[in-house]
C-alpha cells in the first residue's frame, strides 16, 4: 500500500507532523511518503489570480501525489478553531482542478494540540467535509494534550489508551486493503 501522509500545517516544529509520521509508521507494510506543506507554498488563492496564472505546478504536483497513493492520512493543526491557512490555501487551489480532491482514497484523519480538546473542532470540520471531496473517512481521532501524551524524543504516543485507539484507527486502512486483496 502506498500511503500519503501529511500534517495540515506549515510549522517547522509541527506537532501534527510528529503525530502523522508516527501514525503512518504503524501501518504494516506501507510505503509511506510524508509530505511537508512548506514544499507546497502557493500564492493566496483568488479567482482573479487563477485567471492570471492558471493552476500552479505545486498544486498539480500535490494532486499527482494524491493520485499515486492508495490511502491518505492527514493530521490537522487547529488555528482559531479551523484549518491552518497553509492547508486551506493548498486545498483551495487543488479543488479548482476538480472537486474530487481526495480521489476516492480511504483516509484516516487526525488532529492534536497542546490543549485538552486536541484539535477536535478542526477534526470535526474535516471529517464532515472530506466526503464531499471524494475522501472516504475510515477513522478519525483527536489526541489531546500533545506534550503530556506524546514522547517527542522517542517519536511515539506514551499514553497507552490513546495509542490503542490510534492503532485501531490506522488498522481501518489495512482492513480495507485486506478486503480488496481477498479472493471473491
Amino acid at each position: 500500500m502506498k500511503l500519503l501522509a501529511f500534517a495540515a500545517s506549515n510549522s517547522k516544529k509541527s506537532i501534527n507532523k510528529l503525530l502523522v509520521t508516527y501514525a503512518a509508521s504503524l501501518v504494516d507494510g506501507a510505503a509511506v511518503e510524508v509530505l511537508d506543506l512548506n514544499d507546497y507554498e502557493l500564492p493566496l488563492y483568488s479567482e482573479d489570480r487563477e485567471k492570471e496564472i492558471g493552476h500552479p505546478e505545486l498544486a498539480r504536483t500535490f494532486m499527482a501525489k494524491m493520485a499515486a497513493s492508495d490511502a491518505v492520512m492527514i493530521s490537522f493543526a487547529e488555528h482559531n478553531g479551523s484549518y491552518s491557512a497553509a492547508y486551506k490555501n493548498l486545498f483551495d487551489w487543488s479543488s479548482r482542478m476538480g472537486k474530487k480532491v481526495f480521489q476516492d482514497k480511504p483516509m484516516v484523519l487526525l488532529a492534536t494540540s497542546p490543549g485538552a480538546r486536541g484539535g477536535a473542532s478542526v477534526l470535526a470540520a474535516a471529517t464532515s467535509s472530506v466526503p464531499f471531496f471524494a475522501g472516504h473517512v475510515k477513522a478519525s481521532l483527536a489526541i489531546p494534550s500533545f506534550y503530556e501524551n506524546f514522547d517527542v524524543e522517542r517519536g511515539m504516543l506514551r499514553n497507552e489508551e490513546l495509542n490503542s485507539k490510534l492503532i485501531e484507527a490506522v488498522n481501518q486502512l489495512q482492513e480495507r486493503q485486506l478486503q480488496e486483496l481477498a479472493p471473491v
